[in-house]
C-alpha cells in the first residue's frame, strides 16, 4: 500500500501522516522542505523568488520520490507520504507565469514520467479561516508573514486541480473543517475506516446509507 495525504499548508497532512502510521504499520516519508534556501525570500517577497523557489522544491521532491520513495515501495513495505510529485505543479501553476511557467512544465513532465504514483490520494480539505487558523497555531517562523489572500488562491487551485482529477486517480477527498483527529481519536478511527473502506482494506466498518 503506497498511501499520499494532500491537501493546502496548514490542513494537517505530516500530523495525519505520523497518526496513521501505527494504524496501517507503515513506513512513512515526509516532505523536505525547510532546506529550500529561498523559502523565507520567497514569502517575503513571492514575485521576485518563485521561480528559484519552485525549481528548488522541484528538484529535491524529485530525488526524495526516486530515492526514498522507490526504494520503500520496492521492498513491498507499506508507505504513507505526506506530499505527491503533483504538488509542486500545483503551486507553480499559482506562482509562475509565462515563460518560467511553461518552462517549468516542461522539466515537470520529463522527471513525472519515472515517478511511482499512490494507491490512493487522501485529500484534506479546509475552508481559508481554517487554514490560517492552524498556520497561526503552529506558528512556524518562515509562515508569521503569510498573507490570506494567497492561502485563499491557493485553496483555489487545490480544489480545482483535484475535482479536474477526480477521474484520473484514486482520490478520496475528507472535509476537515469539523475534524480534529488530533484530539479526538473517534476522528481519527472514522478517516482511517475510510480509507480501509477506499482502499479495501480488512478490517474496517461499512458505511451505513442515509436515511
Amino acid at each position: 500500500m503506497y498511501l499520499a495525504v494532500e491537501g493546502v499548508i496548514g490542513v494537517g497532512k505530516t500530523t495525519l501522516v505520523r497518526l496513521l502510521q501505527a494504524a496501517f504499520e507503515a513506513e512513512i516519508c515526509l516532505e523536505v522542505f525547510e532546506e529550500n534556501p529561498f523559502l523565507s525570500s520567497f514569502y517575503a517577497d513571492r514575485e521576485r523568488y518563485a521561480f528559484q523557489t519552485q525549481i528548488f522544491f522541484l528538484l529535491s521532491r524529485y530525488h526524495q520520490q526516486r530515492r526514498d520513495i522507490f526504494n520503500t515501495i520496492s521492498t513491498e513495505k507499506n508507505l504513507i507520504v505526506d506530499y505527491t510529485f503533483d504538488k509542486d505543479a500545483i503551486f507553480a501553476q499559482l506562482n509562475l507565469q509565462g515563460d518560467e511557467l511553461e518552462m517549468y512544465h516542461r522539466v515537470h513532465e520529463a522527471l513525472a514520467e519515472k515517478i511511482v504514483q499512490p494507491d490512493l490520494v487522501v485529500y484534506l480539505r479546509a475552508e481559508t479561516s481554517t487554514l490560517m487558523k492552524r498556520i497561526a497555531q503552529r506558528d512556524r517562523p518562515y509562515e508569521r508573514n503569510m498573507e490570506w489572500e494567497y492561502i485563499d488562491q491557493l485553496n483555489r487551485v487545490y480544489e480545482a486541480f483535484y475535482a479536474e482529477h477526480q477521474k484520473d486517480m484514486p482520490i478520496l477527498s475528507i472535509d476537515t473543517n469539523a475534524l480534529d483527529f488530533v484530539r479526538n481519536t473517534d476522528d481519527l478511527v472514522w478517516l482511517e475506516n475510510r480509507i480501509r473502506q477506499t482502499l479495501k482494506l480488512s478490517p474496517f466498518q461499512p458505511e451505513l446509507p442515509l436515511p
